[in-house]
């Protein structure tokens, strides 16, 4: 709806303010104590809201504003944080700063930014994650097929056993999944 909308599609009809005598919050909506002014326009988002796993927008805990500038051309938030990844990035470590912080071997996946492994507004799987288990992973992490039938090589490593134990992080393997400042293999 960008361009499309005027003041009154998100804050309320003009004319009430002007009948009440007009200042600052005399019947103006304000998105950025309730969600419903964007949630009555953005039904898909709204319907993100409602699944298992999702930010508390519609209890109220947060709200639209906090990530998303609804005046400006980039809806994208900027940060008020001096983080080197992408706007979007910058918008959820306004809240998510231990997932934020800079790391000496940092996880490719950051630098496309947190919507590449999260969905942003909620999910059926835990972590708003977009896949379950060892699928996210690899995504974008190369497999080949092994010498024998059935043998899973990532970067080199038969990594067929290691699937059947969990996903990638949760069976140990790589569980600084943000970033380490240990190990090239994100470990803590």
């Amino acid at each position: 709806m960008a361009g499309q909308a005027g003041c009154e599609s998100c804050h309320g009809p003009g004319s009430r303010h002007i009948a009440a005598g007009g200042g600052k919050a005399r019947f103006i909506l304000n998105p950025g104590r309730d969600s419903q002014a964007c949630l009555t326009c953005h039904l898909q988002v709204h319907a993100e809201l409602r699944l298992p796993q999702r930010h508390p927008v519609l209890e109220g805990k947060i709200n639209c504003v906090q990530c998303h500038d609804p005046h400006g051309s980039d809806i994208m938030k900027p940060a008020r944080v001096g983080l080197a990844m992408s706007r979007v990035n910058e918008s959820c470590g306004e809240c998510h700063r231990e997932q934020a912080l800079p790391h000496v071997y940092e996880h490719d996946a950051l630098r496309e930014g947190c919507v590449t492994c999260h969905q942003p507004h909620g999910s059926i799987n835990a972590k708003m994650l977009v896949e379950r288990d060892s699928n996210l992973c690899l995504k974008c992490h190369a497999q080949v097929q092994g010498a024998t039938p059935g043998q899973l090589v990532i970067g080199a490593v038969n990594h067929s056993q290691f699937v059947t134990q969990g996903s990638c992080w949760s069976a140990g393997c790589h569980p600084a999944v943000h970033g380490s400042n240990v190990s090239p293999f994100l470990h803590y």
